[in-house]
């Protein structure tokens, strides 16, 4: 149980631009459904549950609704230089969320070169963005759900931090919402509309 797991080699095919929106009734009935207790690591693992879900049922379906929305040329705008477009932040999530889950908690090899997410040297279209971002949250959901409770302790290094895989799972969840709503204030600037995400 000590050691890391490892990644699936095999992805699941991502949905194409222009499916009809998620219907957001099921997503919370699917995050808030009851955990049942069994014994002294029911909290850690309520842990790794709540933050593969909060990816795989609250973050992702929004930036693909955003995506929906966006034109090519929306993608890459950004109102100066001091701000970052939303293709350069999605970019930055799929690079992010790979470091400190893939690497830092399933045992992969850690080749992110940071940089490349702000300075592309191409300009992916929105589907690409898209599907590269969704193959590596499922990757994330998975390691998250699957992780064996004593990883959450063991100390490893990501970046230049010695930091619990608890830590890394943490990062990982806040650092993916922060950017998450980022991208949702830049789709509603620009098309104007609301995105419709609650219907209280």
């Amino acid at each position: 149980m000590g050691g890391p797991i490892v990644a699936r080699a095999h992805f699941a095919e991502a949905p194409h631009v222009g499916n009809p929106p998620i219907p957001r009734s099921n997503a919370r009935r699917t995050m808030n459904k009851p955990f049942q207790p069994t014994g002294e690591n029911d909290c850690g693992r309520l842990f790794l549950r709540a933050a593969a879900a909060r990816l795989e049922k609250d973050y992702i379906p929004k930036l693909e609704i955003c995506l929906e929305r966006l034109s090519e040329s929306d993608l890459w705008w950004r109102p100066n230089k001091a701000c970052n477009c939303v293709g350069q932040l999605l970019l930055h999530l799929e690079g992010n969320l790979r470091q400190w889950v893939l690497c830092g908690l399933g045992g992969l090899e850690d080749d992110r070169k940071r940089d490349l997410e702000f300075s592309p040297t191409a300009q992916p279209s929105g589907t690409e963005l898209r599907d590269r971002l969704r193959r590596t949250a499922d990757e994330a959901v998975h390691i998250l759900r699957n992780l064996p409770l004593p990883e959450l302790l063991r100390i490893r290094r990501i970046q230049v931090y010695d930091v619990t895989g608890l830590h890394a799972a943490l990062h990982a969840v806040e650092h993916f919402s922060g950017h998450t709503g980022q991208i949702i204030w830049i789709t509603k600037l620009r098309t104007g509309k609301d995105l419709g995400f609650y219907s209280l």
